[in-house]
Order: structure tokens, then C-alpha cells, then sequence
């Protein structure tokens, strides 16, 4: 018979320790709960921790403990995240979840965490941030990228797997992400499925889908996500995007681009790729060309986006620069950050050209022309426009506006 377990932890502790916080949970037969708060910030949040805490062991049923937290800043977001693993590790029968509300400003009933994306959202830059370091997710929003990956796979260490789970699912509810769109990288599955009830019912825009090798593992997943949008009545639209990092992966990438209605682009990754087929990866990318080229190809044939690795050296500006210019030339439309100061560049390096937005410009301009007039046909000098390419020029045109490269009145100055 397994002895019942009464004392035990979870968290992170230290002097370099930022924006987290420890818990040390011991259970007792009497004596009510008593709480040993140390922070740096007890005199102006004490009480409130405190009262976070008594709520927490009124709602676990815990109630009779001896507790030591150590506080290094943690927001309410992470103080019940690592308070409900210790529950879990204690109380391994529990199964209720501690939900902090979602984040309510004042008059927006929830809108800062209840806002949906769409399949052809802009998605030049996304954020990657390890699942397990919330002292990252405060501020990430500022940086103004067009998405923000709170990751569960490769940037958590093992130990700290369950952790993230429900860290990443308090966030996803209590922080504004200040519009950016919200993803979560899942683990590989078969566990990666199991993240799902994390992520589902709390407003997830984009599931990454790591290390995707077959129509199959999409259909795994949009099936457990569709068995939890009806449980949970999740109305909102919830989009994939597979991630391509093996050979056999680059080899079947248009059958997982095309396995899903609800797949909006798919992503390569070559650290995984190169050290797949046996060799390094290099800024020149003459290893990668054809994996890339074929997730192009793929992406576009199935109708979603095609995004680009991230660039991994933080301090080389210039080099990262020239990746996104390359990246842009083959056809990708967007590319991984894995710190803030990429994403401007990363932005600016995808803003169309002068070039491209004059000729957009003129192609948008022609086609108006040509509808004013009922013409079913629609030409520019002795060149042919068709539906993708008028698509296409819209979209120069949004990405200059956005960029500050043109005015949204621009066809009154023309």
C-alpha cells in the first residue's frame, strides 16, 4: 500500500529569481493553516497574497497546512499556478481547476483575453516564450509582434512540464497580450494531446503542432479539440499550424498542410531538420533550401501561410536582416523570434519595397477601374490580372499602411 504523501513543493526559489515564486506545503491533522510569507514585497502585498492563499486552500478542501511561500515578485497568475501543482502532487485525486477569472478591464467584460484571430491574420513575427517563465509574458505584448508563442515543448525542461501546463493556462486567461495573437506550442505527441485541455477552453488562437510527420497527427489533434470546444462551449474559431522538422515531414508537407480546414500555415523548423539529415545549420542555408522550398510549395498548394525558422544568434541584427529578405524572396510571410529586439527588424525587413507598393498601387487601382466599368477582365498595360494577384496587391498595400510606408487615404492623393 503506497504511503500517503504530506509534505511537498513546487516553484522556483533563489536570489535570481524574477516575477515567480516557491510553495512548501506540509499537511497536518490540526492547527488550521499557517502561513510563512517571505517577500521582498510584504508590506504593500502581503495581505492580498495571503488572502490568495486562504481562498486557494478553501477551494482544494486543504484545511489544516503549514505553508511557506517564497515570493520573488509572482503575479496572482503564477502564485495559484505553483499553489495548484502542489495540490496536485498532495491531493492526487483532485481534480478541480483553480481558474482565476478571465482578465476583466474596466467596462470591457473580458475583452484584453477573449478576442478571436482569423485564417489569414498577419503573422510576420511570433514570439517564442518558455511556458514555464512567466517573468517573460508581463510585458511581451509591448514588443507589438503579430503573435506570442507561450511554449510547452522544447524551452521546458521535463520536470517542469506540468507546471507550464497550468501556468500557460493562467495566462492565457489573466494576461493582456495587448492583441497579439495568442499561440501555444504543444508538446510532440502523443502528449501533446494531453496539453489540450489546458489550452482549449481558454481562449487559444493557434495551436503549434511540433514535429509534424502525417495528415494523421493534424487529425489527432483537431479531433481532441473539437471533443473539447463541445465540452467546454468554445465558440471561437481555434487554428493549427503544423511544424515541418524532419525529413520525413518536408517529404509529406503538402498532405499535412492540406489535413485540415482549420491548418493556417505551416512552419519549419531546422535545428530538428538539419540535425535530422546529418548535418549543420548555417545563416547561408544552402542545406535547407530544398526543405524550404518545398514547405513553400506546399503551404501555398493547400491555401495557408508558409513561415520561416527562427534566426538564433540574438545579437546578429544584420544577419537576421538578410534571413527575413530571403526568407520573403522564396515566399515566406513570416519568421520565428526568439527575443524582442528581432521583432522590428523582423518587421521592417517583410514591409514591401517602393517598388512593390507602386505596383500595387496600380494593380488595385486598375481593378477598380475595371469594375466601375462591369469589364470581367482586368489588365494592366498588356499583362492580365486575375484574382490571386489583385489578393496579393491588397495585401502590399495593407502591410505599407501598417508600416507607415502609406496612408490608408492614399487613393485620394494619387
Amino acid at each position: 500500500m503506497n504511503q500517503q504523501i504530506t509534505k511537498s513543493c513546487a516553484g522556483k526559489r533563489g536570489d535570481t529569481i524574477r516575477s515567480d515564486c516557491y510553495f512548501e506545503i506540509e499537511k497536518k491533522n490540526s492547527g488550521g493553516i499557517k502561513i510563512n510569507l517571505q517577500s521582498k514585497v510584504n508590506v504593500m502585498y502581503g495581505d492580498s497574497i495571503k488572502k490568495q492563499i486562504n481562498e486557494m486552500c478553501k477551494f482544494f478542501n486543504l484545511k489544516h497546512a503549514e505553508i511557506l511561500m517564497e515570493d520573488s515578485g509572482a503575479l496572482p497568475f503564477t502564485i495559484a499556478a505553483r499553489f495548484e501543482m502542489v495540490i496536485k502532487k498532495l491531493m492526487p485525486e483532485t481534480i478541480t481547476e483553480y481558474l482565476l477569472p478571465f482578465n476583466l478591464p474596466a467596462g470591457k467584460s473580458g475583452k484584453n483575453n477573449r478576442y478571436k484571430t482569423s485564417k489569414d491574420k498577419l503573422r510576420r513575427s511570433r514570439l517564442y516564450l518558455p511556458g514555464n517563465e512567466p517573468k517573460f509574458f508581463i510585458n511581451a505584448g509591448l514588443h507589438k509582434p503579430d503573435g506570442i508563442i507561450l511554449d510547452l515543448e522544447d524551452s521546458v525542461a521535463p520536470s517542469e512540464k506540468e507546471s507550464a501546463q497550468l501556468i500557460v493556462r493562467n495566462a492565457l486567461r489573466s494576461v493582456d497580450f495587448y492583441g497579439a495573437e495568442r499561440m501555444v506550442r504543444i508538446n510532440q505527441l502523443p502528449e501533446g494531446c494531453a496539453d489540450l485541455k489546458y489550452i482549449v477552453p481558454h481562449n487559444v488562437n493557434v495551436i503549434l503542432i511540433p514535429k509534424c510527420e502525417s495528415a494523421d497527427q493534424v487529425n489527432q489533434i483537431e479531433k481532441e479539440v473539437n471533443r473539447l470546444k463541445l465540452e467546454y462551449k468554445v465558440k471561437n474559431d481555434i487554428y493549427f499550424m503544423p511544424i515541418i522538422e524532419s525529413a520525413l515531414g518536408v517529404i509529406k508537407a503538402y498532405e499535412i498542410a492540406s489535413a485540415s480546414k482549420h491548418n493556417c500555415a505551416l512552419a519549419i523548423g531546422l535545428e530538428d531538420y538539419t540535425a535530422d539529415i546529418g548535418t549543420q545549420r548555417t545563416n547561408e542555408g544552402k542545406e535547407s533550401i530544398f526543405a524550404r522550398q518545398m514547405l513553400i510549395n506546399a503551404a501555398k498548394a493547400a491555401g495557408i501561410q508558409a513561415i520561416d525558422t527562427v534566426f538564433s544568434d540574438v545579437g546578429d541584427m544584420e544577419g537576421l536582416r538578410q534571413s527575413v529578405i530571403e526568407a520573403k524572396a522564396l515566399g515566406f510571410e513570416g519568421k520565428g523570434c526568439i527575443h524582442p529586439r528581432q521583432i522590428q527588424i523582423v518587421h521592417e525587413a517583410f514591409a514591401p519595397s517602393v517598388e512593390e507598393i507602386d505596383k500595387a498601387k496600380k494593380i488595385v487601382l486598375a481593378f477598380e477601374e475595371a469594375e466601375k466599368k462591369g469589364l470581367g477582365v482586368v489588365s494592366l498595360g498588356s499583362k492580365m490580372i486575375d484574382p490571386p494577384v489583385v489578393k496579393r496587391a491588397l495585401r502590399t498595400i495593407d502591410l505599407a499602411i501598417i508600416n507607415n510606408l502609406l496612408t490608408k487615404n492614399w487613393k485620394e492623393n494619387k
